[in-house]
């Protein structure tokens, strides 16, 4: 073999392995690896986020809860009207466990930066 064919069979081989831990670093699952199950109460900062939907609009709510020497200190609940980003169809399970397809609306996705 001549040393073209041989570089060129090192980097065939590269390739594969690059290919193979991407595919395995694409996991669709999602792991909660940082879900907190208890808060700190001593000296905290519980924040919650969610969405209301109402008709034309949505509300979001932002609670944060201030916890200090393990008594509640503060808690400050403030709501803004967002966009709402309409329906889409998704297949629900009913009491009796059949599945059918619902019109719900679209929710939001929340992405946090803490400093």
């Amino acid at each position: 073999m001549s040393k073209i064919t041989i570089k060129v069979r090192k980097i065939q081989i590269a390739l594969l392995f690059l290919s193979l831990i991407t595919v395995t670093a694409c996991n669709d699952s999602e792991s909660k690896e940082d879900t907190v199950e208890n808060v700190d109460k001593k000296s905290a900062i519980e924040t919650e986020l969610s969405v209301q939907h109402i008709d034309t609009a949505d509300v979001l709510v932002t609670k944060h809860k201030i916890w200090k020497n393990n008594k509640l200190f503060k808690e400050i609940i403030k709501r803004d009207t967002i966009p709402s980003l309409g329906d889409t169809l998704q297949i629900v399970e009913d009491e009796s466990g059949d599945e059918h397809n619902a019109k719900v609306k679209k929710d939001y996705e929340f992405y946090i930066t803490v400093q």
